[in-house]
């Protein structure tokens, strides 16, 4: 249910591949999201995106009931994306809700088609969103943005979203495309130049 396909320049591709369940993540499907990213150190650029209409639900509703919501896997995946020496792109091809948007978070660039979606019910849920997700959220949005998508459970548009520094750029065309033309300097360059300035842009 994860796929990843590596190209010679470099560019991997994981795809969250789950469509008949609007992409929605098992502890097995984070584990395997996770394991990929902590051997993502060879790659140039890494793009996440999901299958068919929904990037992911999130937390599969099944799977909540043994505890998935408080499992460190999230935080293992997002810290893991975060640590990538290359470039990592969200290539949205559709609505990202829960714990998911973690994982989108983490990612240094985001591009989105226009039907997208953000929304992280944890208040209407009972759940505390995963550690770092709040942070990653106001330091993007704001912390009164962070508070309306958090506390008061909007759902962000993707319009919205862009204004808000959610999202990068909202494409009309296939978003994994567009992610892969984002990273041609990158995928160009050496990893040592990438990964120099990455971490120059990091402060």
């Amino acid at each position: 249910m994860i796929r990843l396909d590596t190209h010679e320049d470099g560019l991997w591709v994981v795809t969250i591949d789950r469509a008949e369940k609007a992409n929605s993540l098992t502890r097995e499907m984070l584990e395997e999201l996770t394991q990929v990213a902590e051997r993502a150190q060879e790659a140039r650029a890494l793009v996440l995106t999901g299958s068919g209409k929904v990037f992911s639900a999130g937390m599969d509703l099944d799977a909540a009931k043994s505890g998935l919501a408080t499992d460190g896997v999230w935080e293992r995946l997002s810290g893991a994306l975060v640590a990538l020496p290359c470039l990592t792109i969200a290539a949205l091809n559709g609505t990202v809700a829960g714990g998911a948007i973690g994982m989108v978070l983490a990612c240094d660039l985001r591009i989105a088609v226009p039907g997208v979606k953000l929304f992280y019910p944890v208040m209407q849920r009972g759940f505390l969103p995963q550690p770092s997700d709040p942070a990653r959220l106001a330091a993007l949005a704001g912390p009164s943005r962070a508070r309306m998508i958090l506390m008061a459970g909007e759902k962000i548009e993707a319009q919205t979203a862009q204004g808000w520094g959610l999202i990068d750029r909202i494409v009309d065309t296939d978003p994994v495309a567009e992610a892969r033309a984002l990273a041609a300097d990158v995928l160009a360059a050496t990893p040592e130049h990438a990964a120099a300035i990455k971490a120059m842009c990091r402060g």
